[in-house]
């Protein structure tokens, strides 16, 4: 049974920063382009970053330049460090495969909230 567990989120002021971590278990994982996403209230789920089977990331325009995310193989785990942080950036964040890739997900996990006061 596949299963995708999202931590590290919370409240942070404007400017400031967190460090997302996702488990991914009862799968494999080398293979996958993995990506993190993010839905705010009424907003539909958006890419915020990927990262393919090589370690090359792609972003966002919303994040270039103040979200990194990286991979480790051996772990089964995502990571997005999300730096400059804005209240623009409140949301749930979710792990996933890369959608622009794979057509068949894993099933998403509950997620962990990012909120950011200004």
């Amino acid at each position: 049974q596949v299963q995708v567990v999202e931590s590290g989120g919370g409240l942070v002021q404007t400017g400031g920063s967190l460090r997302l971590s996702c488990v991914v278990s009862g799968s494999s994982f080398t293979g996958n382009h993995m990506a993190w996403y993010r839905q705010a209230p009424g907003n539909q789920r958006e890419l915020v970053a990927g990262i393919d089977v090589r370690n090359n990331p792609t972003y966002a325009d919303s994040v270039k330049g103040r979200f990194t995310i990286s991979r480790a193989n051996t772990r089964k785990t995502v990571s997005l460090q999300m730096d400059s942080l804005k209240p623009e950036d409140t949301a749930v964040y979710f792990c996933n495969k890369d959608r622009r890739v794979h057509s068949a997900l894993f099933p998403w996990g509950q997620g962990t909230q990012v909120t950011v006061s200004s």
